[in-house]
């Protein structure tokens, strides 16, 4: 899920393809299992390259789930920073223009939380609005 900030600048990058040289664990024990199953038994694998593939691996894992943990903990924090807007006035930045009103509403997708802002000078209505285009909070 991707996590905005609050004045973020929208990043250009979210089309591009990431590097596809990632390995799945399911893929890493594959192979390292296929590396067991043919090795020459006239020259079976080195302890301590054994070794290397096994710190590799828990390596691997450490870092899978530590890169889980940090999305989750943002995702939280967007979601709490969402929330923490409801009733405040902002300013919207990225529309055609320039929109002020107070949040009324905060919805959450599969793309993060958006925000519902209405200006209750001119009861006009914003819905979708992501936290990083919001340009100023008030009280």
């Amino acid at each position: 899920m991707a996590v905005d900030a609050i004045g973020a600048v929208p990043s250009s990058a979210t089309g591009s393809s990431a590097s596809t040289s990632n390995i799945s664990q399911d893929e890493f024990i594959r192979l390292f299992l296929a590396q067991l199953q043919f090795q020459d038994p006239m020259e079976p694998v080195d302890n301590r390259e054994f070794l290397s593939q096994l710190a590799q691996f828990t390596s691997l894992e450490q870092s899978r789930q530590t890169s889980q943990n940090t999305t989750d903990l943002l995702s939280m924090n967007s979601s709490a920073q969402a929330i923490s807007l409801l009733g405040k006035q902002v300013e919207v930045l990225g529309l055609s223009t320039e929109f002020a009103g107070t949040v009324i509403a905060v919805t959450f997708t599969q793309t993060g939380p958006q925000l519902t802002v209405r200006n209750p000078a001119t009861n006009d209505t914003q819905t979708a609005v992501r936290l990083s285009q919001i340009s100023l909070v008030r009280p």
